[in-house]
């Protein structure tokens, strides 16, 4: 497995990988979980060869955001991607990857906008500028994201559209905990009191997605959601039915719809969303 910190170093790896067949990419900020695994292993199913990267990107956190006790396990993350037989890992360093007068950003208008768009602003030019050079480092024919971050991947898709990037784009099912609890890079930093109770978000949204899929009003169904995981002590940023290719707010069943919510426990914030139609 060929490890670089450089985009020319990563460019020259992928370049003998591109011969033998389609290359696929999995992006990542580290702190590998079974969840990132499957990731790699649709990347596998889907090219002949597979480069991950691993790359906690500054421009996604705003100052008063856990970038410096954001999780950071290289030397395991390594060992996981090894096991898995992939074949290179792009570890770009902040301070060469956004040289000092970079000032270029990548902003994705309308799909960026509601729900973690509205919470954490400027988070998804970030994400789409470092995904657009993550891309062009790489040159990956399909590339995989996970759909716990279902905003990402519609700005992502918009942005692949717009701009006419020739990759290929999978979303792959959320990867759950045995209680329902959405896998994420943030969860082990959940006190043990705190990750049993972090349970109830998922139920909760499966429970309510099933109401709605049966006919209740959405916007009542998602007023009692919030009002619930209140009472059980999350922070609750939002809970909301939307089409979630446009990330647009729907108020009543439509095919497709997704309940999306986010809340927060403690210090850490948990994503989550489920489609009405049953989980994909």
């Amino acid at each position: 497995m060929i490890v670089s910190a450089s985009v020319p170093g990563i460019r020259a790896a992928v370049a003998p990988l591109r011969e033998r067949g389609p290359v696929g990419f999995v992006p990542t900020m580290g702190a590998l979980h079974e969840g990132h695994l499957s990731l790699v292993r649709i990347a596998r199913k889907e090219a002949r060869s597979v480069v991950v990267s691993i790359f906690v990107n500054p421009l996604q956190f705003a100052p008063a955001e856990d970038l410096a006790t954001y999780p950071r396990t290289l030397d395991a993350d390594l060992d996981l991607l090894r096991a898995e037989g992939v074949d290179a890992v792009f570890t770009p360093r902040a301070e060469t990857f956004y040289p000092p007068d970079f000032s270029t950003t990548v902003a994705v208008a309308g799909v960026s906008e509601g729900e973690e768009g509205a919470v954490r602003p400027g988070h998804f030019a970030g994400v789409a500028t470092v995904v657009a050079k993550l891309f062009l480092a790489v040159g990956p024919d399909v590339a995989v994201f996970g759909r716990k971050d279902l905003q990402q991947a519609a700005v992502i898709s918009r942005m692949v559209r717009d701009l006419d990037f020739p990759v290929r784009l999978v979303i792959a099912p959320i990867s759950r905990e045995e209680d329902g609890l959405a896998r994420s890079s943030r969860n082990i930093r959940l006190s043990a009191e705190e990750r049993r109770r972090a349970a109830a978000f998922p139920k909760a949204l499966f429970e309510a997605a099933g109401r709605i899929g049966k006919g209740e009003p959405a916007e009542s169904v998602a007023a009692r959601v919030r009002e619930g995981l209140e009472r059980e002590g999350f922070g609750v940023d939002y809970a909301e039915l939307v089409e979630p290719a446009t990330m647009k707010k729907v108020s009543e069943k439509v095919p497709g719809a997704v309940l999306a919510a986010a809340v927060r426990l403690g210090n850490i914030r948990l994503l989550d969303n489920v489609s009405i139609e049953g989980e994909r």
